[in-house]
Parts: structure tokens; C-alpha cells; sequence
């Protein structure tokens, strides 16, 4: 007999990485020092073009100190300062994996 639906406990569970992504991710950090070596170099080279200096710059900084976190200002209507017990509603939005 069929069983269709959500069954408690089924599935992988919640922040379990599939066999996939661990495989390739396991590949890809054989080539962390190669990588952060090229970054390095790109940044340090003075015949690189600027772009390809600071986006390297911000690589290894990405990744020696995290992404900054992203602020976010709120206003009223038309700019004006929120009011006190005047309705706010805030939105969720996904992280898209950047916890």
C-alpha cells in the first residue's frame, strides 16, 4: 500500500549535506592553497588591471574574515522616521546558504 504525504522522521535530515556536495566540496578544498597563492599574486601584481587586483583583495578577504554583514536602514513613508505603534511588517529573506 502506498503511503502518500509527509511521514514524521522521513528524509535527510535538516543540514545534512548530500553525498554530492560533500564529494565536491572535499575535491575543491585540495586547491584552497593554490587558490588563495593565485588571489595573492593577482592582488600583488601592479600589471594586473585594478578590478582584477581589488575583487582578488576582496576574495582572500572574504575568506580570511567572513562577508561583512549587510545593514539595512528602515523608513516611514516618504522617507520620514518610523513612528512608535505605527504597523511595521518585516519580511524574512532567505540566507541562500551564507548562514
Amino acid at each position: 500500500m502506498a503511503r502518500g504525504g509527509a511521514r514524521p522522521g522521513a528524509g535527510r535530515r535538516k543540514g545534512s549535506a548530500n553525498k554530492a556536495t560533500v564529494v565536491v566540496r572535499d575535491a575543491a578544498q585540495a586547491f584552497t592553497e593554490d587558490a588563495l597563492s593565485t588571489l595573492s599574486k593577482i592582488m600583488k601584481d601592479d600589471e594586473a588591471p585594478a578590478a582584477a587586483r581589488v575583487a582578488a583583495a576582496n576574495a582572500l578577504l572574504d575568506r580570511g574574515h567572513g562577508k561583512p554583514k549587510q545593514s539595512v536602514e528602515a523608513s516611514g513613508p516618504d522617507g520620514a522616521p518610523l513612528q512608535s505603534g505605527s504597523p511595521v511588517v518585516f519580511y524574512q529573506l532567505p540566507d541562500n546558504g551564507r548562514g
